[in-house]
Formats: structure tokens, sequence, C-alpha cells
């Protein structure tokens, strides 16, 4: 079943004792036991919540793995991810991720002597050589945010095989609709829900899928412990959301490369960040590892002005710190996304004062190019 199909069809999206073709949302807090020696599959939402769980088994399904959990934000999940971690390990983070990520492992689980080493994971051998004694896991991102940049992740799978390290990467961008890292051979993959799996703007979650049950068992331990999960009417939103993944990421992509294209002609843009795009420089490694190359671009103004009134005068699209929705948004990453991430590192990174982020929405493109043609003017 090939997965545009399977995103319906998933096992999922019937409800069991109705029929219903919609799994209904069970907004209860617990469940009675007829049998306190023998109690049923649910008993405390926390737990276990039967709209939470055709969501989890939906996400599990739709990446390979062996288990999915749903939690309340995407950072909920993340930060659920590193807390199977202990104080005295170490990790390998990408340094082009996203600035939320950035923020929560540097001046968050730092609290709690869980070290971090960010390397430009686009050279292989910087994740290599950064690998420690006490080196427990390798986070990327890929496509990065906000630079699109590409990471080899069978190459980084294949190092932390060697070393015995768990390998993470956050899957946003892509959605498993383009890319499912664990058939490449990854171990945990992490989603904010709240982008193109909601795709509407209407909800906040997060999503993780790992490979194995041993995995499963640390993250359900958090999951639990931890409560940060996900309600059953936004679970519900997901599993709706979830159904149209495909028409929506093929129209939004198809938005995304016209638009890059465009954007390379102008004259107030320096530079275009697309993996569509034939510059790319990771386009070839992007295609080996995915099937499209999704609905997010960024770009550069030829100065900081241009950036200031773009963000003004931009009226089709959104100005919002998010992405994924139907309505094209666009985003100030120095001011958004990645404000956490100390000046001096940002623009190391290349994460300057004139970047500019776009997530496609489902508009015309004859009309965003309009738009974005008065804005840069």
């Amino acid at each position: 079943m090939k997965i545009g199909t399977k995103l319906i069809h998933n096992g999922n999206e019937i409800d069991k004792h109705t029929g219903a073709l919609s799994i209904p949302i069970y907004q209860v807090s617990t469940f009675h036991q007829s049998d306190i020696d023998n109690p049923g599959e649910f008993n405390y939402s926390r737990s276990e919540n039967p709209t939470r769980k055709a969501l989890e088994e939906t996400i599990a399904k739709l990446e390979g793995g062996f288990r999915g959990f749903a939690f309340s934000s995407g950072m909920a999940a993340t930060s659920s991810v590193l807390s199977i971690f202990s104080s005295g390990d170490h990790i390998v983070v990408c340094e082009d991720v996203y600035g939320g990520t950035h923020r929560i492992t540097s001046k968050f689980f730092s609290r709690f002597a869980v070290e971090v080493t960010f390397v430009n994971a686009g050279d292989l051998e910087n994740i290599r050589k950064n690998i420690k004694e006490n080196t427990k896991a390798i986070f990327l991102e890929s496509p990065s945010n906000p630079l699109l940049k590409i990471t080899d992740i069978r190459g980084a799978v294949k190092i932390a095989k060697e070393h015995g390290l768990l390998t993470i990467i956050d899957n946003t961008f892509m959605s498993p609709y383009l890319q499912r890292p664990i058939e490449l051979g990854i171990d945990i993959v992490i989603h904010s829900a709240t982008k193109f799996l909601g795709g509407h703007s209407d909800v906040v979650g997060g999503l993780v899928v790992v490979k194995s049950e041993d995995i499963a068992e640390k993250v359900y331990f958090v999951q639990n412990g931890f409560g940060a999960i996900l309600g059953p009417q936004d679970s519900w939103l997901l599993l709706r959301g979830i159904k149209t993944l495909k028409v929506r990421m093929d129209y939004q992509q198809q938005n995304a490369l016209q638009l890059a294209q465009w954007l390379e002609e102008q004259k107030g843009v320096e530079e275009v960040f697309y993996p569509g795009l034939e510059n790319h420089p990771g386009k070839k490694l992007h295609f080996s590892q995915a099937d499209g190359a999704g609905a997010v671009l960024s770009f550069k103004t030829t100065d900081l002005q241009t950036a200031k009134n773009f963000m003004k005068k931009v009226s089709i699209a959104a100005v919002a710190v998010s992405l994924g929705g139907v309505e094209t948004i666009v985003s100030y990453p120095v001011q958004m996304s990645h404000a956490a991430i100390p000046r001096a590192e940002r623009e190391r990174l290349g994460i300057t004062d004139t970047l500019i982020r776009v997530s496609l929405g489902l508009e015309d493109i004859e009309d965003l190019i309009e738009d974005f043609g008065k804005a840069l003017l």
C-alpha cells in the first residue's frame, strides 16, 4: 500500500464499535472498571485514551515504527524524548536546529548535566570526531530549520551504529508522506504535529515514533510520568488533518518550487534556500532519502531594509511563527523561531537579519507571486 493510501486506510479510520468513519472523541478522564482484578485496557486518560491511541497507532504505521506517542506540543515531544537520557550523558546535535530545540538542550537539560555538542552535521566527520565516551545519541534535522541544509541520514545512522548510539531526527518539515527516517535506520522520529500533519493552524501537538520495544518503554515511562499528553479533541483534529496530508503537500510543494524559482530572479533577493532548486548543494542527497522537496523555503534579501519592508508589506501571506498550514506563512527567524539562539551564533550559522522563511499554503501561486513582488519593491 502506498503512503498516500495509507494516510486514509491505516486501520485507525473506522470506529470498531459503531462503524463510524471517524474515531470518536473520547472526552473522558477516567474509565469504569467492572472487574478490579482484570482491569480493562483503559483506566485514566493520562496513561491511555482511545482517541489518542488511534492517533498514536496511525503515526506509527505511517512512519513504519514500533509505537507512536502523542504529546501536547512539538517541544513537549522533543523534551520528553530528551528525558530518556541521564545526568552525565552526552548528545551530538546538528547546529542548525530549530531554535526551541537549541534552547531546551543548551539552557534546560544542561541544568541536569546532560551535555550537548552542536556540530555541522552536513559533514559527517564533524559528528564522528565529536563522539565521546559518554555520548549516547545523535540528534538531527534534515532539511534543517531555517536554511534547509541536508544531512546524510544513512551515513549518520552508520556512525551511530558503530558507536552504539541512538539516532533521533525531527521530521517536521517533511512529514512521513515525504520522508520516513525509520526506513533509513533512525531510532526515534519527532514531529511538531502542529505543522503539516495538522495542516490547518488550529491545533498544537507533538508526535514521536520509535523503532523498537525497548525505546518505547523508555518514552512511555516519560509520557505517563510527566503527563504532557495530547488531549482527545486535539488528537481527533490531527487524525482528521492527516487524511488530507498528501493532497495538501503535493500542491504546497508545487507552489514552493515555483516561488523559489521566481525569487531567484528578483533584484531584492540575494539567495534562495530550497532543496528542489537545481543549485541547492544538498539536492541529490535529499532526493536519495526523501520523496519530495517539501513546502518550506527561505531566502535572504539584499539588505535589512528590504527584509523589513517585505515583512510589513506582504498581505496575502500571514506573518507568524508557525508553518505547515493551508495559508502561506512568512516568518522572520531572528525574531521568531530562532530568537533564543544568541545573535553571534545565529550569524555564524547564516541566520541573519535579512533571512525570511516561507511555508507555502494552498493559494493560487499567481496571487502569491504578485503579493511577494509588491512586498519586495
